[in-house]
């Protein structure tokens, strides 16, 4: 499975983006997929993940509320919507494939995207 995120660029504080996740191969629609970030110089932290049908989500705490994921298997997209955007939110963003589904930790992810830069500006 190749990922690649895009979508990222500069927006203000307050401000919404969506980044997206293009994935390849057929399977895609059995993996849990995952949005991780990592600031500047800080380690890489989970944000949120979906299950292979989207039927169940999870969110790290600092996102809740603001952030919302999506997928489309049709497409084998998914996608990570971010509202009310603020200076803490600048990271590299970075999606992650899990073939045994949904998970918090990046360790139970197989493949992974290049990441793509989100700069808030307060």
């Amino acid at each position: 499975v190749l990922l690649q995120a895009f979508g990222g660029g500069l927006v203000q504080a307050g401000g919404s983006l969506r980044l997206s996740c293009a994935a390849s191969g057929r399977i895609f629609s059995t993996y849990g997929m995952g949005w991780f970030r990592q600031a500047p110089g800080k380690e890489r932290e989970f944000v949120g993940t979906i299950t292979w049908s989207g039927g169940r989500l999870y969110y790290a705490d600092p996102v809740k509320g603001r952030f919302t994921i999506s997928r489309d298997n049709a497409k084998n997209t998914v996608y990570l919507q971010m509202n009310s955007l603020k200076a803490e939110d600048t990271a590299v963003y970075y999606c992650a494939a899990n073939p045994y589904g949904a998970s918090w930790s990046e360790r139970d992810y197989a493949y992974w995207g290049q990441g793509t830069l989100v700069t808030v500006s307060s």
